[in-house]
């Protein structure tokens, strides 16, 4: 885990600060009927406009500013042409790069009126990651979050994705450790103060199983029933933790 610096915290906060503002912008421009492709060069122009550089953008190869992931697509949708339809459920997932330091946060949203099934999945990702946090502390285990994201998750009847997990985040977007949605709570390495994670559940409707598909990002469900996800970027002080992303 690497340690920041009051100097670096500061610019972590800045950069948090301006990927939430720019999922909040995201989320008043769903609504049925508006392309993936059109949300991605909108929200792009946002995070420029306020000073900030998209974070995905060419990131080994990746070729849109954000991931938009709609219905099974679990994480790494490329933006298309591909319109919204209510009913759907839409993951939009922003990095924000400040002056060297980087914030990450996903967000599912309905698009328009939604099964309770797809808003029991939406609300149990959500709050997922809430239960997590609750035992993560400077000192413990990275395990005891992971073990109550997945404890929390398979108690409400949905699955847990294995082969995706959150990261280290700093003055890269990833960095040590890798941060499981699974495990025991004796797993993973000591928590330290004054690092910053990028927790991010991924919750599934049906299997946990997954498929990338040809394009090499597109990561969707095996049973194509819908996946949910929701992340942010937290800073672990030495007696709490602050989300910087919300």
């Amino acid at each position: 885990m690497k340690q920041l610096s009051p100097a670096q915290i500061v610019l972590m906060k800045k950069a948090g600060e301006m990927t939430k503002n720019a999922l909040n912008y995201a989320e008043s421009l769903i609504k049925p009927g508006i392309s993936t492709n059109s949300l991605d060069n909108l929200i792009s122009e946002y995070i420029i406009k306020h000073g900030g550089k998209p974070s995905f953008k060419n990131y080994f190869g990746y070729p849109k500013s954000t991931c938009i992931s709609i219905n099974e697509v679990v994480v790494h949708g490329i933006p298309s042409e591909r319109k919204l339809k209510e009913g759907d459920i839409v993951s939009i997932d922003v990095g924000v790069e400040y002056k060297g330091y980087n914030g990450d946060a996903a967000r599912t949203f309905p698009v328009g009126r939604i099964s309770e099934e797809k808003q029991k999945l939406i609300d149990v990702t959500r709050e997922s990651f809430f239960e997590g946090i609750k035992n993560l502390k400077a000192g413990e285990r990275l395990g005891k979050l992971s073990s109550s994201i997945q404890n929390y998750v398979e108690k409400n009847g949905f699955s847990v994705v294995r082969e995706m997990v959150g990261h280290g985040i700093g003055d890269k977007m990833h960095l040590e450790p890798n941060v499981p949605n699974y495990g025991k709570e004796t797993d993973g390495p000591i928590v330290q103060e004054n690092t910053c994670l990028a927790i991010e559940p991924m919750v599934n409707m049906g299997t946990r199983k997954i498929f990338v598909l040809e394009d090499g990002w597109t990561t969707i469900t095996q049973d194509l029933m819908p996946s949910a996800h929701y992340e942010n970027t937290v800073l672990i002080l030495k007696d709490k933790v602050e989300i910087l992303t919300l």
